[in-house]
């Protein structure tokens, strides 16, 4: 299968999710001051992390994507799982914001974003076997420092949510930073391999 195919309709559903998570911002009905959105502001909040979350996926699915040259069935099955667990953003993050970041919403939004990122590792994995050991994705993929550290940070947050839901938000917020830092490894190696430039050993 082209791996254009595969995109399309990841971009697709990550494109219904934020659509639906967008759709529980309601408007208040009977004020038309902005004191009305005051009480709103959870709501925001947890939407707007969860939109830069999503963001973050589909910025990094789509170079995954760019670098992979073989698309199997195993890889098409572990997308599926990423998008399964991405799916379920909209709900955690109405629980959360709704309830004004109480521990258990706000354990079981870092409980989902655990195992997205654990799915994304997986399906990573399964195009690197795809790829073999030749793939160039595996090239810019690296050591992988934050994909390591973010589920210890996620299993942190969730635990702390218990403490105190604010210190596990901070965390939340910490691991959306980690991944907006752009990393341009998978570019960089694409234009050199389009380019037919060779790269050094031991480069970043």
């Amino acid at each position: 299968m082209h791996k254009g195919r595969v995109e399309a309709f990841s971009d697709g559903v990550i494109a219904i999710i934020i659509t639906i998570m967008v759709l529980e911002l309601k408007a208040p009905e009977q004020a038309a001051e902005l004191t009305a959105l005051h009480p709103l502001r959870h709501v925001f909040l947890a939407y707007a992390l969860s939109y830069v979350y999503l963001g973050i996926y589909w910025n990094n699915h789509h170079h995954m994507l760019h670098a992979t040259r073989h698309i199997s069935g195993g890889v098409l099955w572990a997308n599926l799982h990423l998008l399964f667990w991405l799916s379920l953003v909209p709900f955690t993050t109405a629980w959360m914001g709704e309830n004004e970041f109480a521990p258990q919403p706000t354990a079981v939004y870092g409980v989902v974003l655990l195992m997205a990122a654990i799915a994304y590792w997986i399906l990573l994995q399964t195009i690197l076997r795809a790829d073999g050991p030749d793939s160039l994705l595996r090239k810019a993929v690296g050591r992988n420092f934050k994909g390591k550290l973010s589920p210890l940070l996620y299993v942190t947050a969730i635990g702390a949510a218990f403490v105190h839901p604010g210190i596990a938000g901070a965390l939340y917020v910490a691991v959306a930073l980690i991944w907006l830092i752009p990393d341009r490894r998978i570019e960089r190696l694409l234009a050199e391999a389009h380019a037919g430039v060779p790269r050094l050993p031991g480069g970043p």
